[in-house]
């Protein structure tokens, strides 16, 4: 059996017995709050909890290191719909300890797209198109400075309300214990 159809087969059960009654919320986050914090398995779970969260009060937004690497990529896009589309008042940038992005290394990534079949050609015409594979794919070496750096990028964004408090937090992925980098109150006197 593969892991899509156990999915599969739970699905039918969860849908058939009513199981996602309980989750049933609105798209409008309760606590008028978006989160943006890293894949990383262990947070999964452990984040809303120690967020005190239940399902319907925040948008979550994850990528690999809870990184704004992009002023106009998909995560800047998504804090932006959450803000002035779906009644965020608040962004709450979460990294982690321990995190994979902070010891990334991209020459081992980009062997290990040779490996599984990327031709090298692909590669070398992204360079030439003006791409730099290490910089596109590199983490970065301090969470709490990722974390400043990443509000930084969220708060200064032209098209942010700047009405919009932006916090930075590091939780600890084996406890939840949170750590508050920034506080978005400071920058913002409305709150």
């Amino acid at each position: 059996m593969t892991i899509l159809s156990e999915i599969l087969d739970f699905n039918d059960t969860f849908v058939g017995e009513k199981q996602y009654e309980q989750y049933a919320t609105t798209k409008f986050p309760d606590k008028r709050i978006v989160i943006l914090t890293c894949m990383d398995t262990r947070l999964t779970e452990l984040l809303p909890k120690a967020m005190n969260l239940k399902n319907g009060d925040a948008k979550i937004i994850k990528s690999a290191g809870a990184l704004v690497s992009h002023p106009f990529g998909g995560i800047m896009r998504s804090l932006l719909v959450a803000v002035y589309e779906l009644q965020a008042d608040e962004i709450y940038v979460v990294g982690h300890h321990d995190c994979g992005m902070s010891s990334v290394d991209t020459g081992r990534i980009i062997e290990k797209m040779v490996d599984r079949g990327i031709d090298e050609n692909i590669l070398k015409t992204l360079k030439y198109s003006g791409v730099d594979m290490e910089d596109w794919l590199h983490g970065f070496g301090d969470v709490t400075e990722s974390v400043k750096m990443s509000v930084d990028a969220v708060r200064n964004h032209p098209l942010m309300d700047k009405k919009v408090s932006v916090h930075g937090l590091v939780v600890h992925p084996d406890t939840g214990k949170l750590d508050i980098i920034v506080d978005g109150y400071k920058y913002n006197s409305t709150k």
